[in-house]
């Protein structure tokens, strides 16, 4: 303990933090907002470059591959699906082995790659062209999948932990890292969309190929002011240790004055993988805690590592792990109906009167701009205004806790997706009394802009939402996995893009089959796109009355502050840990 307080009077980072060479760093150096702002200025470039693909592809499959509607939708959820489930792979290697650091390094150049590639297959005109920018569009989700965790925990982890200074920014990080995450994809929207739409496909990917390599400098550039977290060996490993500890000890009855003697030996060799916030003992999923019991085999056995034998925080941490899956899975629906902004209401959009005056006409993709917009004018509302309101009122730091923030959003989320059932059916309506049900190719005489309010209380919906669960699942992870934890919020997305794919493959099979037609044609204006807004609609509001126990239900993680174990007279100052 004492170690601790002289690092903070030595003017060093308290919280193990060190530099890229496992240094100790300097406080007043490094960190902080000086490099959190680096990080996220390095975030908006990601995100311009990746909203070059992902806003306007269901555009280039239809118009360019010549895929129909719904397949080019489903193709477009399993990318995305991809791409949101492919952060496990980079956060796990970050979290274990190379530290966010190098993952970032390494998984920029693999971007990079994609980027170029997707570049090169617009330009060819040969029957692999295909099979070329499906390649490419893989690869650039390999790489996105690697970076964005590892960036935002990056970003995250410049802050100290154990120093109610710098710790108090932490919630604050999460919101401007939105922030920026929106102007990314603003500058994508109006830019790159209108490049693709009327310029070329060409030069509209390869100036996301630029702005990657762009970033990639940043980032480098930056390199000491950053703070690092040394890598805490493989969490799969860990959680596998606990449950094959339960299965050793099933028969075992817990006795805390045995875990106690158990607890304070094993707790020092978890100072391998460096410094850690010891975690109070909770009394979710007790059946664990007989992990922690030594029995005679235990005491006899001579070898480093025992399988039969957990510490309470290696028990705690699979507990948090645990914890987080009822809310992950709520969370689904939410990321469901996120799915359609870039689908659906993209088609949406193409079949209404798009021109402003008599000559300009916006891309149909460009309208998810004006979410991206609401968010830039919420989020300081929200963090200047709402919180310190909010804050005095409740007494919580945050001003509402992280699951009251994300429920609010997925109230938010049904509303429009009833609003965008109301105005399709009115879209339908306008082309019945045009003549042009069927006619697919001519405009409806209904300005694109009536779409604004979907587009709009979607953004409301995700600056509570979205930037809700980025902090939640940051913040209930254990601290040697909080990549991990990033990863899991961006799994929401993966998955939820996954179950819409195949939701839109089961709705337009059965619906097909119906009397009243399908609900998915290549020819919107005969299409029942309101029905599927109204399913939505129905099952979020559903989602979220069973969000609302689960939240009422679950137990935040309880950790102390940073605790050294460098010698026996902090051991002995660590009672909470087995009580």
């Amino acid at each position: 303990m004492e170690d601790h307080h002289s690092s903070l009077s030595s003017g060093f980072v308290g919280d193990g933090s060190v530099d890229l060479h496992g240094h100790s760093v300097s406080k007043a150096h490094t960190g902080r907002w000086k490099a959190s702002l680096l990080i996220i200025g390095v975030e908006i470039a990601e995100r311009f470059a990746f909203t070059g693909i992902h806003s306007n592809l269901v555009t280039y499959l239809t118009d360019v591959l010549r895929e129909s509607t719904a397949t080019a939708a489903k193709n477009v959820n399993i990318w995305s699906g991809v791409s949101f489930m492919l952060p496990f792979l980079g956060a796990f290697v970050a979290d274990s082995y190379l530290g966010r650091y190098w993952t970032i390094v390494v998984s920029s150049v693999i971007y990079l790659m994609g980027f170029i590639l997707v570049t090169l297959s617009a330009s060819l005109t040969s029957p692999k062209q295909v099979g070329i920018f499906f390649f490419s569009i893989y690869l650039v989700a390999l790489g996105q999948g690697s970076f964005k965790p590892c960036l935002q925990a990056f970003g995250a982890e410049q802050f100290d932990g154990d120093d109610p200074g710098e710790n108090k920014y932490k919630s604050s990080f999460f919101n401007w890292w939105y922030f920026g995450i929106c102007i990314g994809n603003l500058t994508g929207f109006t830019v790159l969309t209108y490049i693709q739409d009327y310029i070329g496909w060409g030069l509209g990917f390869g100036i996301p190929a630029v702005t990657m390599a762009i970033a990639l400098f940043i980032f480098l550039c930056g390199t000491r002011f950053y703070r690092h977290k040394l890598p805490g060996g493989s969490p799969l490993t860990r959680i596998v240790h606990v449950f094959v500890a339960t299965i050793y000890k099933w028969n075992v009855s817990t006795s805390y004055q045995e875990e106690k003697n158990v607890a304070r030996i094993e707790e020092r060799e978890v100072l391998i993988f460096g410094p850690r916030r010891p975690q109070l003992r909770t009394d979710q999923f007790r059946f664990f805690d007989k992990a922690t019991v030594e029995d005679e085999l235990d005491h006899e056995c001579k070898i480093t590592f025992n399988w039969r034998l957990c510490t309470v925080q290696e028990v705690e941490e699979v507990k948090d792990v645990l914890g987080l899956l009822p809310i992950w899975m709520a969370c689904l629906m939410y990321g469901l109906v996120f799915a359609q902004s870039s689908t659906f209401f993209t088609k949406q959009g193409s079949t209404m009167d798009r021109k402003i005056g008599s000559h300009f006409e916006i891309p149909a993709a460009s309208l998810q701009c004006f979410t991206s917009l609401s968010i830039l004018l919420l989020v300081p509302v929200y963090d200047r205004i709402f919180v310190p309101i909010a804050r005095h009122l409740t007494g919580n730091e945050r001003g509402i806790t992280m699951l009251q923030r994300i429920g609010t959003g997925m109230f938010f989320s049904t509303i429009s997706m009833i609003i965008a059932a109301l105005i399709e059916i009115r879209r339908i309506e306008v082309a019945k009394d045009s003549g042009l049900i069927d006619l697919p190719i001519a405009t409806i005489p209904l300005s694109i802009f009536l779409l604004l309010p979907q587009y709009v209380i979607f953004g409301i919906a995700d600056v509570f939402a979205m930037v809700g669960m980025q902090e939640y699942f940051y913040d209930q992870m254990p601290d040697t996995m909080k990549s991990l934890g990033i990863a899991v919020y961006l799994s929401v997305l993966g998955v939820s893009s996954f179950i819409s794919s195949i939701l839109i493959s089961i709705t337009e099979k059965l619906s097909c089959r119906s009397k009243g037609g399908c609900w998915f044609t290549n020819n919107l204006n005969n299409a029942h796109l309101d029905y599927f807004y109204w399913l939505l609609a129905s099952l979020n509001a559903i989602n979220l009355c069973i969000y609302m126990f689960l939240a009422s239900c679950y137990q935040y993680k309880n950790a102390k502050k940073y605790i050294s174990y460098e010698d026996d007279e902090s051991l002995s100052e660590m009672p909470l840990l087995h009580s």
